[in-house]
């Protein structure tokens, strides 16, 4: 009984104390979102300042809310981060501002695509044209940190550092011989000769059709990298593309001998220069403002004009609403049908970062596309990716950009259904047993048995079927005939230069040109471009917040770059329904 009595105590004193734990937590969450919301403060841009860019955060399309960023608990880190699309129009707007005399790059590394690292540098090359000056420091460059920080008027390494240029490289993770020793057979349902989702679940190297359309799409993103790397640095591509193939550079002052670098420095010197610049006295504070607290933009137009909506789709496709960096097949469509109706609203630029996936989904997002399309412009500008169902969802816009090194393309679906029936009986004992009152009423359902030859042949049809679909969409788009579209697709993955050329996009153009192009065919001079989805505000935004969610957050805060690959494990097992996904996640390095 005494012991009965000490446990109860025990679990009523740990209810006790957690919730008042989770009390305090939540006072202040919401203390600080109150002040940071109730003050509306923003950082104040001292005299004669440099704008200071770090970018040691994840880059997302558009600015996430996260409630917990201005939250200072222990626990809590408090971490800021922005998107692309305001690092683009801060950087815009630092260009304008008299407090604002240059721009200090401190990019060590990039978790970012290609296109997302161009579009950054080609802000910091017209932020140049204004006059100011950018100078780049760092203790490491990565590739991709070096391809931003190539931008600045001058570039400085520190005397123990490390720079990597060795040429890029991408690899990918198979799982086949794991699923064998644990039992389990993925039965693949696909189209397409290049549609290499499904290499990873049923061979242990890639196909030689697969390292075809990979040597090519990353020989044309090297291309784009070295010929931006030469415009800036002055060094021809012959010279860069021979430094990467013999490993040249290993040391700080190989960086230097190279042209790579201005010269080596310690962070000391880089201030001492700045101080120079600014026409500051020895020792006095560099005076700065961070990019992340640098609230400045610039006019996005007249209010009550006439509006551009700029509809961010980025993240995966998923049936029904999806969340923040989901693509919810339900909730775009309702976002595309409200600017479809709304009278304010003259055209719609459809910005896309997305590898695919689910076929339905897309189907769906494309008809309110197709009907949008018939009131008022629609312009796809593609980001990182817009493949598969990227792709899909952008086939029937009246215009396509994309950058060059975007992942596009990928038009092919498939589908897998694991079959447990060596884990579960012979590993682990378990068996089924199902009654029906129909043949295929277990079809695709019991997944501890094979699929009869039958019921392989009925989910082929079905997948053939939404492949036919899939490209009459992007036919009658592009206006091409099925034959060549069958042709260009199959799976196969293009970069935007690639597909240019054979007539997938219309140009290779950022967001910004897009916005113009949309202007130009809605005939409007005066225009306000406005952002959607709208932006939460971040205590409404957390009670809508679940539970995966709010794990994510903690995730990306103690994980960084790498939760991405906790995030394609939950992603591939969360995978429902025919596929029209990029082949894998595609990491550049």
């Amino acid at each position: 009984m005494r012991s009965f009595f000490k446990y109860v105590l025990a679990t009523i004193t740990g209810i006790v104390v957690s919730t008042l734990l989770l009390f305090f937590i939540v006072v202040g969450i919401i203390g600080s979102m109150v002040n940071s919301v109730g003050s509306g403060k923003e950082a104040i841009t001292p005299n004669n300042a440099v704008l200071y860019i770090n970018l040691d955060h994840v880059i997302t399309e558009k600015t996430e809310p996260n409630p917990f960023e201005d939250l200072d608990m222990p626990g809590f880190s408090g971490a800021k981060s922005l998107g692309l699309n305001d690092i683009l129009a801060r950087i815009e707007a630092a260009k304008a501002d008299q407090n604002i005399k240059g721009i200090y790059l401190n990019v060590s590394g990039a978790n970012v695509g290609f296109p997302t690292a161009k579009a950054i540098r080609e802000a910091i090359i017209d932020f140049k044209s204004s006059g100011k000056f950018v100078v780049s420091f760092a203790d490491v460059m990565t590739q991709k940190s070096y391809y931003i920080n190539a931008a600045a008027d001058e570039i400085y390494l520190n005397p123990q550092g490390t720079l990597d240029f060795r040429g890029l490289a991408t690899s990918v993770m198979f799982f086949k011989e794991a699923l064998d020793k644990l039992g389990v057979d993925v039965q693949i349902l696909k189209v397409g000769t290049y549609k290499s989702a499904v290499e990873p679940f049923m061979m242990n190297a890639m196909s030689e059709a697969n390292k075809e359309q990979v040597n090519s799409y990353l020989g044309s993103i090297n291309k784009t990298f070295l010929t931006d790397i030469s415009n800036s640095r002055n060094i021809s591509t012959d010279s860069l593309q021979y430094i990467a193939d013999q490993y040249l550079i290993r040391d700080p002052e190989d960086a230097k001998k190279y042209g790579f670098v201005n010269d080596l420095f310690y962070k000391d010197q880089v201030l001492d220069l700045l101080r120079k610049k600014l026409d500051l006295a020895e020792g006095k504070e560099v005076p700065y403002v961070s990019l992340v607290d640098y609230k400045n933009k610039t006019n996005a137009g007249a209010a009550g004009a006439s509006r551009i909506a700029v509809l961010y789709a980025y993240g995966d496709i998923v049936d029904g609403e999806g969340s923040d960096g989901q693509i919810g097949g339900d909730y775009f469509s309702r976002e595309l049908r409200a600017l479809r109706t709304d009278d304010k609203v003259k055209a719609v630029v459809l910005r896309v970062n997305s590898p695919g996936g689910s076929a339905l989904a897309s189907e769906s997002i494309w008809r309110e596309v197709e009907l949008t399309k018939k009131v008022k412009p629609v312009i796809v500008s593609m980001g990182d990716y817009a493949a598969s169902g990227g792709y899909y969802i952008a086939a029937a816009a009246d215009s396509i950009f994309a950058d060059p090194t975007t992942i596009t393309g990928s038009i092919g679906v498939f589908g897998m259904i694991p079959n447990f029936k060596n884990l579960f009986n012979d590993k682990l004992g378990i068996h089924f047993d199902a009654v029906k009152t129909a043949k295929f009423a277990d079809m695709d359902v019991d997944m501890d048995r094979a699929l009869t030859e039958e019921e392989k042949t009925i989910l082929q049809t079905g997948v053939n079927k939404i492949y036919q679909v899939f490209m009459k969409r992007v036919a009658d788009g592009r206006k091409l005939s099925l034959a060549a579209v069958d042709s260009l697709g199959q799976g196969r993955v293009w970069t935007g230069e690639q597909a240019l050329k054979l007539g997938l996009v219309d140009k290779l153009a950022g967001l910004d040109e897009a916005v113009e192009a949309a202007a130009s065919k809605a005939k409007l001079t005066d225009y306000r471009v406005s952002e959607y989805p709208r932006t939460k505000e971040p205590f409404a935004n957390l009670l809508s917040s679940s539970k995966d969610k709010i794990k994510l957050w903690f995730l990306e805060d103690e994980l960084g770059a790498y939760v991405n690959y906790l995030k394609e494990i939950k992603k591939i097992t969360s995978q429902t329904g025919v596929q029209a996904r990029i082949p894998y996640r595609v990491e550049i390095y």
